[in-house]
């Protein structure tokens, strides 16, 4: 829902082009780490000036930052007629952000082995069985593949935003009357509303229970989330944000649809009171650890959602700081991951519908993310989102996790630092590649030199490690600088295959 195509979603969805069209805006560098509501006037002054520019009546936005929303602010009105001030709790359409929840659902009755992503889909939609395929040597489409969107499936919006009414009945006869195809399934990543509408399917017909109940008993109910849900027009109303769109110079009230089978792509109504719980329980999948679970579904379970079908496309774009970087972006499991050059590793999704617009951008490598919700048809507050996440990492506030230093790899280090002392690599537990790269007398020739070239050297800075089993290390000495790498082999006694000190250039 609500993504226009492939290049119009990552405008949408992405920083690559969002941040692009940040980079006029200032960011102050802070000596120190500032506080999360120290930037609170930047941060909400971008969402004002993007709500002006783009005639937005109301907006809420958050950011969740280790295990909680540290700061949420409602801006503009719910209610254009009523002017009801939009608050953390005023309710929102968040469209096709709704995918999220329909893939979690996915994967935890694949946790239970209660399906699998590799099964064709229509072992659990037996209305798929007569579908046509468009080539003779045609794969069945597979449940993963619908997570993905390379079904096969054309592109469907805005037809999709259409179909969320869309009586079960109705989609069982659609269903059965089989679909034409843009291309053989497997080939490209296509954004596929009725894909993910299919999964709700799924979900119902696997679990025995609407997949409306089902999500939000598994999944929404034990996250706290009790203003979330699909069927808005049976709750509090005073509570709903409307939608509008913007037309000939005013707001215009868009007409409300029902809860219907097409939710499952896009019918989710929350609070940013309520989603925080959700994007919190999702960051709390990184990093892997040894803690109790908190449920519901398994942590190793929500970091999958970044893994994705490998139709990797690439955004090119100017960064804040006047770089150009190539950001390449693939779609996971209702998620698109981007790998960003200012800000690292993004997760997101954005939803555009008839009255809504939002986005939610997850650094989580971080533990912090960035979410907004506004009710004017197809606003996407892309760039107030990634506008607000450059600034809390330029303010120190949003930096990578530290990878903690392994027991073996503190033992490294310390033989890297002994093999330095003696000149003698041979007094190291050495991998068998080493002396076949470089024999030994060599490597001790190598040593000497380089001690003769830098002089002393204060061999107590701390190791920095890539993973638990590599590192690397940089020597301040008297003429120079010494800069170094460890790196254990995959054998259960510790042995180095890497082992190298080289002169700073």
């Amino acid at each position: 829902m609500m993504i226009r195509t492939l290049t119009a979603a990552l405008l949408l969805a992405t920083p690559a082009a969002v941040l692009a069209q940040a980079a006029p805006v200032p960011v102050p560098q802070p000596a120190a780490p500032a506080s999360v509501e120290a930037l609170e006037p930047q941060l909400t002054g971008f969402f004002e000036a993007w709500m002006k520019q783009q005639h937005v009546p109301g907006l809420v936005y958050g950011v969740v930052k280790d295990g909680r929303m540290v700061l949420v602010r409602g801006l503009g009105v719910q209610d254009v007629a009523s002017k009801r001030p939009v608050t953390a709790d005023s309710r929102f359409r968040i469209a096709s952000m709704s995918k999220a929840f329909t893939a979690m659902a996915i994967l935890k009755l694949r946790d239970e082995e209660r399906l699998s992503l590799a099964a064709p889909a229509d072992r659990y939609v037996p209305e798929m069985r007569g579908w046509r395929y468009p080539t003779a040597d045609s794969r069945r489409i597979r449940v993963a593949d619908l997570l993905h969107h390379n079904a096969g499936l054309v592109e469907d919006n805005p037809w999709g935003d259409r179909q969320q009414p869309l009586s079960e009945r109705s989609f069982t006869a659609m269903l059965k009357a089989g679909v034409p195809f843009a291309q053989a399934p497997g080939l490209k990543m296509e954004y596929s509303n009725l894909g993910y509408a299919t999964l709700g399917r799924i979900v119902s017909n696997v679990s025995g229970t609407r997949y409306q109940d089902y999500i939000g008993r598994e999944i929404m109910a034990p996250l706290g989330m009790t203003a979330t849900g699909y069927d808005v027009l049976n709750g509090p109303q005073e509570f709903r944000a409307l939608g509008y769109r913007w037309q000939d110079n005013a707001w215009v009230r868009e007409p409300d649809m029902a809860d219907g089978a097409f939710g499952a792509m896009g019918g989710v109504q929350t609070s940013a009171n309520d989603y925080w719980r959700w994007i919190a329980f999702l960051l709390s999948g990184w990093p892997a650890r040894d803690d109790a679970e908190a449920g519901p579904v398994k942590r190793a379970t929500v970091r999958e959602i970044v893994e994705g079908a490998n139709f990797v496309s690439v955004q090119e774009r100017r960064g804040p700081s006047g770089n150009t970087c190539r950001a390449p972006v693939a779609y996971a499991m209702g998620w698109s991951v981007v790998n960003d050059c200012d800000l690292g590793r993004i997760v997101t999704h954005s939803g555009g519908y008839p009255g809504y617009g939002s986005i939610v951008m997850m650094l989580p490598d971080t533990g912090v993310a960035v979410f907004a919700f506004a009710n004017r048809t197809y606003a996407g507050p892309g760039r107030p989102v990634g506008q607000a996440l450059y600034a809390l990492r330029q303010a120190g506030l949003a930096t990578d996790r530290a990878v903690p230093v392994s027991a073996d790899l503190a033992r490294a280090y310390t033989i890297a630092r002994d093999v330095w002392r003696t000149g003698d690599p041979a007094k190291a537990p050495l991998a068998n590649n080493v002396v076949l790269d470089r024999d030994l007398a060599r490597r001790r020739k190598d040593i000497a030199d380089l001690r003769k070239q830098v002089g002393t050297c204060r061999t107590d800075a701390a190791i920095v490690p890539s993973s638990a089993m590599e590192g690397t290390f940089t020597w301040t000495c008297a003429s120079g600088t010494v800069n170094g790498r460890v790196q254990r082999a995959p054998t259960p006694a510790l042995s180095l295959q890497v082992l190298s000190f080289t002169a700073a250039q």
